[in-house]
């Protein structure tokens, strides 16, 4: 085993894009398990867009990450060293243990994993939190029936494939919002949604919502926020239902776009618009994950990652997501799988 292993902590707090300098790599030598304890060997991280939240220094829903503090994420990886009774040498565990090669867990808010059942990097994907963000984003906040239309932005995704397909699932017209060509056709020809909008090559973005959807639309699924939620938000039906899951397009400004006009259309459609974080389902997450299991194995949902090598390639990563440059799950691996 390695005697030091890297780490990327928060360097500075950006002003816009997070570029290399936000994070600084350090090699430290490697902790041993005390009691209760265990060591994580780190194999997949997750880059989600929530992360350019906790780089900020204000009052969220999660406490950001402080200066020279390890930056905040999902890992999945094997125990490789262990002084807890739970958590014994050689399993494949799921846990928010960061940006770093290996990491000491007490076990609180760990769950372990069987690769035999599904790849150890659905942990951080199709059945973790995005998973379950789709779930209950969905289920929960847009209500969908069968017959409706529903509407997701960032379509190719990692929530907003499987939103498109859970739709799908409860008998809705699906309609995707993507960026470019390859993955319209994505979402459209692998994961079975009814129609897709290249937001990047619609001059009138209102006009292409209301050719894909001519009976206007019943529930959307917000990831991104900005002109291309506008342009969704007028075509909504009466009591249509809006799930804020994100806001990717206004992550990096300092002063958030504002559209009261939209409060007028929220009004006359006597329609409900509700934010949601995923950990307030926190209770019911095997709920979600299992039903997700059982259609993956069922073959009624499909899933993609986006995989890069290194973690010195999580920056990057991560202003490719923010940017919408990923398609599919990103994720970073960071070692190879044991044989």
């Amino acid at each position: 085993m390695a005697q030091t292993y890297r780490r990327l902590v928060l360097a500075h707090r950006p002003e816009g894009m997070p570029d290399d300098s936000t994070f600084r790599m350090e090699e430290v030598p490697l902790p041993e398990p005390k009691d209760g304890e265990m060591l994580v060997k780190a194999i997949y991280l997750s880059i989600d867009p929530y992360m350019r939240g906790r780089l900020r220094d204000v009052a969220s829903y999660a406490a950001p990450v402080q200066l020279n503090e390890v930056m905040v994420g999902g890992v999945a990886g094997q125990v490789v060293a262990s002084k807890n009774p739970r958590f014994s040498k050689g399993i494949f565990v799921n846990g928010m243990f960061g940006w770093q090669e290996y990491a000491l867990s007490d076990g609180k808010g760990v769950r372990t994993l069987d690769p035999q059942v599904a790849p150890i990097s659905t942990s951080v994907g199709i059945l973790g939190m995005p998973g379950a963000t789709a779930y209950f984003g969905l289920q929960d906040i847009g209500k969908p029936k069968a017959g409706e239309t529903v509407v997701v932005s960032a379509a190719a995704g990692a929530v907003g494939g499987l939103v498109g397909q859970l739709a799908k699932i409860h008998g809705c017209r699906a309609v995707g919002i993507a960026g470019g060509q390859a993955k319209c056709d994505y979402v459209v020809k692998e994961l079975g949604f009814d129609a897709a909008i290249d937001y990047k090559a619609e001059r009138d973005l209102r006009a292409a919502v209301q050719r894909a959807c001519p009976n206007g639309v019943d529930v959307y699924f917000d990831n991104v926020g900005g002109p291309v939620s506008d342009a969704v938000i007028v075509s909504l039906n009466t009591f249509a239902r809006v799930s804020i899951c994100g806001q990717i397009s206004q992550y990096n400004n300092e002063s958030p776009e504002l559209a009261p006009r939209l409060y007028w259309v929220l009004l006359t459609k006597r329609a409900r618009m509700e934010g949601f974080i995923v950990s307030d389902f926190g209770a019911r997450w095997g709920e979600a994950l299992g039903k997700m299991a059982d259609w993956l194995r069922s073959g009624k949902l499909k899933y993609k990652e986006d995989v890069v090598r290194g973690l010195e390639n999580a920056p990057t990563a991560l202003r490719g997501v923010l940017q919408g440059k990923n398609f599919g799950k990103q994720i970073v691996q960071l070692a190879d799988m044991p044989h």
